[in-house]
């Protein structure tokens, strides 16, 4: 269900159980909505015409039908804040509603930057406005667990034993987990079958001449619940020559997850860890298998920009960043690709479409792929409602975006969805079971590695949503 909204009302001036004492929001309601900072830049919010552009492809305009819960809405509110307008629960309540999938950016015919706009208000909210308890122990919780991989690979021993009880099969049928506990509801529907976890070496030589020398994220939720997604990775950079390190097993978070939620400065510190990790490795590339990182790394020169030891190092590392589909494009193909004889829908990924501008690459390979037919979705502007932990901290609007998604994916027919994130992977899973589809599922690696190691089709088949 979507979230509700009062027309009229600014839910900060309504009692609530937890608000802040009286003095202390009258406080508050006497300070400017932001500080120096790094606020959203007014030069920015200027190029926005207020054309509407963006509304029919932002996810929660979409939803609501609600002006402040579109692109051209928020900046309204981020025009008014740099007014000296106070930081109201109503104004930080848009701004986290919004999934941050930037297909405005796309959209937009006056190239408005809302992807920093949106970058730079977040980071206010998140130090200037103080959010109820239960809100704030959610987020506590999401953001001690989901950023740090060894946390989350604890966690696969007893979902397996949850799994295998049958304890999850009775929740199910009795739907009590979603009545109680809607997060934890929501986070039981998204986790994906646990396979084998490969180990995989600190450095994978290249088959044949070696064509460059690339660094790989094992990222937090790729490594603990999709590890076979970075061995395909791994396997197809070396088989297509490059050497491919991973950092000894020191890789922590890239800082995504962080930023995308307004935690500036929890970001940077793991900016600079991956920084650290690679900073002597030599080289040519790093490469990136989830579009949400990708598009993290990219930007890495932005944030550490005040950082004087790391500024420098991270705008070259920033430059050095490639997609997988993006770097094997500009490489092009050395390995022999073997028949898969399949129908194919590709679902982009907002961070890799439109943050990225990555969308013709993937497609390109998976074409290269003899008998692989692809099939395009409508609507392929639209996010699925993973956004990251948005799906986590909003699942009920999140699971009507990704019932959305999953008709469109079913509605093309193909025997196999491919994406390039773990979030868009876990998703439409959860979506596609809810609709009662069948349905297999597979990053864009695990399909170019089922081809160039000639394995038989129904290995990559093996995802399959049970109907």
């Amino acid at each position: 269900m979507g979230i509700p909204h009062q027309p009229g009302r600014d839910p900060a001036t309504a009692p609530a159980a937890g608000r802040r004492p009286v003095d202390a929001l009258a406080a508050a309601a006497r300070e400017p909505a932001f500080d120096a900072h790094h606020p959203p830049a007014a030069e920015l919010i200027a190029d926005c015409v207020h054309c509407g552009f963006c509304l029919p492809t932002c996810p929660t305009y979409v939803l609501w039908g609600e002006e402040m819960d579109s692109p051209r809405g928020r900046i309204h509110l981020m025009k008014v804040g740099l007014e000296g307008e106070p930081l109201t629960h109503s104004m930080a309540t848009h701004v986290d509603r919004c999934l941050g999938c930037m297909s405005c950016v796309t959209a937009c015919p006056s190239g408005v930057r809302y992807d920093r706009l949106i970058a730079a208000t977040r980071q206010q909210v998140h130090r200037r406005h103080r959010r109820g308890p239960r809100e704030r122990a959610l987020r506590a919780a999401v953001f001690a667990l989901f950023p740090y991989p060894r946390r989350l690979r604890l966690l696969r021993g007893p979902l397996r034993a949850y799994r295998a009880s049958g304890l999850r099969r009775l929740l199910a049928r009795t739907g009590l987990l979603e009545r109680l506990a809607p997060t934890l509801a929501a986070l039981d529907r998204l986790t994906p079958p646990l396979r084998r976890r490969p180990r995989l070496p600190a450095r994978l030589p290249a088959a044949g001449p070696r064509r460059a020398v690339v660094g790989m994220l094992t990222g937090c939720v790729q490594d603990a619940f999709f590890p076979e997604v970075n061995a395909a990775t791994a396997r197809v950079l070396a088989a297509e020559g490059c050497d491919v390190l991973l950092g000894s097993g020191r890789q922590g978070c890239c800082g995504a997850l962080s930023l995308h939620n307004g935690r500036e400065e929890e970001a940077r510190r793991f900016a600079r860890r991956l920084l650290d990790t690679f900073a002597t490795a030599g080289l040519d590339f790093f490469v990136v298998n989830a579009a949400g990182c990708g598009s993290t790394l990219k930007e890495y020169g932005e944030l550490l920009r005040d950082d004087p030891r790391y500024a420098a190092l991270a705008a070259d590392f920033a430059a050095k960043v490639r997609d997988l589909s993006e770097l094997l494009d500009e490489l092009g193909p050395v390995a022999t690709r073997h028949p898969l004889p399949v129908t194919v829908a590709y679902h982009d990924a907002c961070h890799l479409a439109h943050a990225q501008g990555v969308r013709e690459q993937p497609r390109r390979l998976l074409r290269g792929i003899p008998g692989l037919e692809l099939r395009e979705i409508a609507d392929p502007e639209l996010c699925c409602g993973s956004a990251g932990v948005w799906n986590v901290l909003n699942p009920g609007p999140a699971a009507e975006l990704g019932d959305r998604k999953a008709r469109t994916v079913l509605a093309t027919g193909a025997r196999l969805l491919v994406t390039a994130n773990p979030g868009c992977l876990m998703q439409v899973a959860a979506s596609v079971a809810r609709a009662g589809g069948e349905l297999a599922l597979a990053h864009t690696a695990q399909v170019l590695d089922a081809s160039i190691r000639g394995r038989d089709l129904e290995e990559l088949l093996e995802g399959r949503v049970p109907s």
